[in-house]
């Protein structure tokens, strides 16, 4: 669609033009150098992340994490907490995509929605090993370069900045009313 006469204006800017969200789970298992006699906390620390371009249709955000997980052996009288650095990567397709993009030189955004959590952490059925279940969800936004068309006013009736400027009359001050005010314009 063209509007290239006297009554439209194309303006080009940056906007989001792709959007897409994912929410992961995923079971890892972690072997101690004690045998656990019960868990006593599981956190997730550290969390760091970056997004590229993986086609024109999704973006693979890569990221790390600290699992601590703090455990009690040799029959409950000892406690230990390990550390495990976790890698992940994911693929997270774009559920909004804009075709009117200019060009393919994007910024992509990736945020945390919801940082990596611990659902679930047991000891496993062979005693010797933690399973822990991780949840994160992560959103990407794809900022490009779009068109937008603007139409222009026909009767050319210019704003001047006289009419902006519009000062309170003392009048008008009297008559307002305070209830109105919010704490933060006070």
């Amino acid at each position: 669609m063209t509007f290239l006469n006297n009554e439209y204006r194309e303006i080009i800017t940056k906007a989001i033009c792709g959007k897409g969200q994912k929410l992961s789970h995923e079971k890892k298992t972690i072997s101690l150098t004690n045998q656990p006699s019960s868990i006593l906390g599981c956190w997730i620390i550290n969390h760091s992340y970056h997004a590229k371009k993986k086609s024109n249709q999704e973006i693979i955000v890569n990221g790390s994490y600290d699992v601590n997980i703090w455990y009690s052996f040799s029959d409950n009288t000892q406690t230990d907490v390990l550390t495990e650095r976790i890698e992940y990567s994911d693929v997270i397709p774009l559920t909004i995509k804009d075709q009117q993009c200019v060009n393919d030189d994007y910024d992509i955004i990736a945020n945390a929605e919801q940082q990596p959590n611990c659902l679930e952490c047991e000891i496993s059925k062979q005693g010797d090993k933690i399973a822990i279940e991780i949840e994160r969800e992560l959103l990407v936004q794809v900022i490009g370069e779009t068109k937008l068309y603007v139409k222009v006013d026909p009767a050319d009736q210019s704003v001047h900045q006289s009419d902006l400027d519009h000062a309170l009359t003392d009048e008008e001050v009297k008559n307002l009313d305070a209830s109105f005010l919010t704490e933060n314009s006070k």
